[in-house]
């Protein structure tokens, strides 16, 4: 048992690579050409921690501001990692629960389908914290995503979950039961396979 809790805390808490160096370094030589914030960002990002972002009237764009920014980008991913987690192990919860509901009947039928609800509204929760830890944290310093690599197959698979999770939701409210749990299933496999490429 122990060693599980050694391997969970070692996948949530590692995050790649540091930029404290690489911010201290720009620290030592800044000059007016350095620059604080990476070419390429997410659109949320760049909404609100962009040059002309919206919280820059509250942390405008300096060295020491995006020393802070760098910390709490590390905080919300490691949010990330944890929460992703959570989520994984709430649809494997569900997952299994649903599968019960097509073999019961009478009485048991309500309460596996509320057990169902229940752990449905656990990982919409989780997901969608899970996704704003990321889509809203700071930008790195510099944008290292120019290959095919680990991050950019856990950024394309987010496109193909994140779609199934909004369409297993509407799905759930149509009654048709085939299609919510073909939903269901693509946007399990798919969360779980960005996991396993963020992680291995």
């Amino acid at each position: 048992m122990k060693y599980f809790f050694f391997l969970f805390f070692a996948l949530t808490t590692s995050t790649g690579f540091t930029q404290d160096d690489l911010l201290s370094d720009l620290m030592k030589t800044q000059d007016t050409t350095t620059e604080l914030l990476p070419k390429k960002m997410l659109l949320t990002q760049r909404i609100f921690w962009g040059q002309k972002g919206l919280l820059r009237p509250i942390s405008p764009l300096n060295i020491v501001n995006r020393e802070k920014e760098l910390k709490l980008r590390r905080g919300m991913l490691v949010t990330h990692q944890v929460l992703g987690f959570a989520t994984l192990g709430g649809m494997i919860g569900q997952g299994i629960v649903g599968s019960r509901l097509y073999n019961t009947t009478g009485s048991n039928y309500s309460k596996t389908k509320d057990l169902h609800e229940g752990l449905g509204a656990f990982v919409n929760i989780t997901y969608s914290t899970t996704a704003v830890m990321s889509l809203f944290a700071p930008p790195p310093l510099i944008n290292r995503d120019k290959k095919i690599s680990a991050i950019r197959i856990h950024k394309w698979l987010s496109v193909v979950h994140m779609s199934s999770m909004i369409a297993t939701n509407l799905l759930a409210e149509s009654g048709n039961k085939k299609l919510h749990r073909a939903a269901a299933y693509t946007a399990f496999a798919s969360y779980a396979a960005a996991v396993i490429a963020i992680k291995f």
